[in-house]
This record gives C-alpha cells, sequence and structure tokens, in this order.
C-alpha cells in the first residue's frame, strides 16, 4: 500500500513547532537584569524550556525556593507576554511540512501547556491562526498534559476519532498525554530536552530527528 499521512495530527507547540527559547531567554534575562545578575545564555535556558515557566526560572535563579519560583510566575508571564514573538521562529521544516499537510486535506491543530491567551498571540505571530483547526491551551480546560484531556478535546473539536490522530511532541509528557488518549505518537527529537532525559524510553511509536523528515508519509506511525 502507498503510505499516507495522518487523518489528523495535533502538535505541541514550544519545543516542536516553535522555537519560542530566544523569547524566552530574552524574558528571563530580562528579569535577572532588574536583580543585577548576569545575562543567561541560549543554551543554559533551552533544555528547559519544555518545562514551563517555573522550570525556566529555576534555571535562571537556582537559589529560589519552590515558593519563590512560583511567586514570581507572573512577572515571567507579563514580560513574557511584551517579548513573545520578537525572537521565536519557527523550526526547519516546520512550515515546509506544515504546507505539505494543508495540501494533503490533513487536519491539523495545536495542543500546548502555554496559556491559551499567550498561544493564541504566538499562532499570531507566527501566520498560523486561521490554519490551525485547533488550540487548546494549558489553562482552557481543568486538565492539562500530560492529562489526556486536552488532546481528547482537540480530536473532538476537529471531529476526528482519537485513533485517528498522531500527536507530535518534545516532552515525555506529549508522550503520556497521547498514548492515554489513545492516539499515536511522534517524539520530535528536535526539541527541548534536558541533558538526563531518555526519549528511546519514553515509549513513543517514531522518534524524528528532525522536522523535514515528516514530509514523508512514510515516516509516520
Amino acid at each position: 500500500m502507498t503510505p499516507t499521512f495522518p487523518k489528523a495530527v495535533l502538535f505541541d507547540l514550544d519545543g516542536t513547532l516553535l522555537d519560542s527559547a530566544p523569547d524566552m531567554l530574552a524574558t528571563v534575562n530580562a528579569m535577572r537584569a532588574t536583580r543585577g545578575v548576569a545575562a543567561m545564555m541560549l543554551d543554559e535556558l533551552r533544555p528547559h524550556v519544555s518545562k514551563g515557566s517555573r522550570a525556566m526560572i529555576a534555571a535562571a535563579f537556582p537559589r529560589f525556593d519552590e515558593t519563590q519560583r512560583d511567586a514570581h510566575v507572573p512577572e515571567f508571564l507579563d514580560i513574557y507576554a511584551r517579548e513573545l514573538g520578537k525572537h521565536a521562529v519557527a523550526f526547519p521544516g516546520v512550515d515546509a511540512l506544515l504546507d505539505v499537510l494543508d495540501r494533503a486535506d490533513v487536519r491539523w491543530g495545536i495542543v500546548t501547556n502555554k496559556p491559551e491567551g499567550l498561544a493564541e498571540s504566538a499562532l499570531l505571530a507566527s501566520g498560523w491562526t486561521h490554519r490551525s483547526g485547533v488550540l487548546v491551551g494549558g489553562d482552557s480546560l481543568p486538565e492539562r498534559k500530560p492529562h489526556p484531556l486536552p488532546l481528547l478535546h482537540a480530536a473532538q473539536m476537529i471531529g476526528v476519532d482519537p485513533r485517528d490522530c498522531v500527536y507530535v511532541g518534545d516532552d515525555f509528557r506529549d508522550i503520556e498525554a497521547a498514548r492515554a488518549a489513545g492516539m499515536r505518537s511522534v517524539i520530535a527529537l528536535w526539541g527541548y530536552r534536558l541533558p538526563g532525559d531518555e526519549p528511546m524510553e519514553w515509549g513513543g511509536d517514531v522518534l524524528v530527528d528532525q522536522a523535514a523528515d515528516l514530509l514523508d508519509p512514510a515516516r509516520w506511525p
């Protein structure tokens, strides 16, 4: 049989479609500057981006305890809202991949743990707002990844059975959520990972080195 693309594809956002680490770097460096702390380098922050704002605050301010990290989340989000889209770019091959999916009439959308308002701004800056069939943010529903609810809700919104969806993400929580939702999964190895992460152990259906690999329908699970 000739390989075909999935009926529907759901993507994580940061670390999968969008290289948002430069926006995040500008955010934490603004926070550090107000405290007289030298700027971080991108390579220092990049592995933490998919783990969320608290993880990035912890990387930027290692002496903060959990309570302090939580207390600084509003400041982080406020600065990030101003920096969003100024530095971030799509990962190499992503725009071509989305074009191919559109031409193949594949329904696609985004499920992220980023707050929905910020995710909407990121889509607008990237020119994907009217192309994405659905957007589910981390605060859109009572649960967020790794819970399956956001993926199941997204599939329902685009009118596709979860078994006909493939979820693409760069974090273990993405693969956990896909498995719990009954979806096949693709591990995006081009994304953000901590040194101790072992994607081979996550249980994804396919591991892919770069987005351009997914231009070939045979590479999809």
